[in-house]
């Protein structure tokens, strides 16, 4: 029997596996190239997408009889091509051009804690689409890059930043008398620099807020939980009782008793306790960090090898030719160890 469209398929599954070796090809050239440039990766995948579906088309025009009605299919093509791109292109190339504001603007990098509208969390994922952040929960929330450029981002500093807390307590006790007990339990947690302010006076209570700088941003969750710790003890233990006006009004209590908690020994927590909170919610987010670090060692040893090559241009003496030569190869030995670390890290997160 005729085939209709004349569709020779031994020829037809000849260039497909040819057309489907090149892709893989380009694939593996530009991931060794993604290693150090990460965010080409929504590139790469666009552009293989649009080449694979562009190969498969050309293939079955060739093949079959539609050749000879070339222009006709292209128009078709190209018409559904503009209804499908005026329906969903907005949404994509919002995010798109948002995603190069953001990698121009670098306001953030991997590992920052990152606090936008209702979202909180450190960052674990950049990409030119969406960025991805690791929240208190380590659960995973993915935010287009349109919502972050749109909504004011608050960025917690690498180096510093205030921890805070607030308290209310009644008008009977002098704040004289709870700002130094509030500043000795911010001296407990340890932070540098405390200080309090009186923020409200209520109708029924004063509330006060003490701060200080966490110089260790990366245990920020784990001193906000101590410093209220602190903060409960240090008034207990000087009969300073921590209740809402209607509690004390209701209770079936005289007028001299006290509601407070057994005045605990405060116990100085090591860092390695400290931080084993931030360790198990921050998982991905530490590692993205590590990965942007090796990332950042990796271009500046790139930079010093082309300046070693441009000296020994240069260079006047064998001698000191084979010493910069050392120094390229020790340089060339570092960065293939820092690319075989960083793939495996991204395969154990993947």
């Amino acid at each position: 029997m005729n085939d209709p469209f004349n569709f020779a398929w031994p020829v037809f599954a000849g260039q497909l596996f040819i057309l489907i070796l090149s892709l893989f090809v380009l694939n593996r050239l530009w991931l060794r190239r993604e290693s150090e440039h990460p965010e080409q990766k929504t590139y790469r995948l666009i552009t293989l997408r649009i080449l694979a579906v562009t190969g498969v088309l050309v293939l079955l025009f060739l093949q079959t009889g539609l050749k000879n009605n070339f222009g006709h299919v292209v128009t078709l093509i190209g018409i559904l091509l503009s209804a499908a791109t005026a329906l969903a292109s907005t949404t994509f190339i919002s995010n798109f051009m948002a995603g190069i504001m953001l990698s121009k603007v670098a306001s953030f990098r991997a590992g920052d804690f990152l606090s936008v509208g209702e979202h909180f969390g450190r960052v674990s994922e950049i990409g030119l689409l969406h960025t991805e952040i690791q929240t208190e929960d380590s659960d995973l929330t993915t935010l287009p890059n349109l919502f972050l450029v749109s909504q004011p981002c608050k960025v917690v500093r690498k180096n510093k930043t205030l921890v805070s807390a607030t308290v209310s307590l009644g008008y009977d006790v002098p704040h004289s008398e709870v700002k130094a007990l509030l500043i000795k339990a911010a001296k407990a947690v340890p932070l540098r620099d405390p200080f309090v302010h009186t923020c409200k006076l209520g109708d029924y209570s004063i509330e006060y807020r003490v701060a200080g700088v966490l110089e260790n941003v990366k245990h920020l969750l784990s001193t906000r939980s101590e410093l209220r710790e602190q903060m409960l003890d240090t008034l207990h233990g000087a009969g300073i009782e921590i209740v809402s006006p209607a509690f004390m009004n209701t209770r079936a209590l005289s007028a001299e008793a006290q509601v407070l908690s057994y005045a605990q020994v405060p116990i100085k927590k090591t860092d390695q306790k400290q931080a084993a909170a931030e360790t198990i919610i921050f998982d991905k987010a530490d590692d993205a960090e590590s990965v942007d670090r090796m990332r950042s060692r990796l271009d500046a040893l790139k930079n010093q090898i082309v300046t070693i090559r441009n000296r020994i241009k240069e260079a006047e003496s064998e001698d000191q030719i084979k010493w910069l030569e050392e120094e390229i190869e020790w340089r060339e030995t570092s960065r293939e160890r820092l690319k075989k670390r960083i793939k495996e890290v991204e395969e154990a997160d993947a």
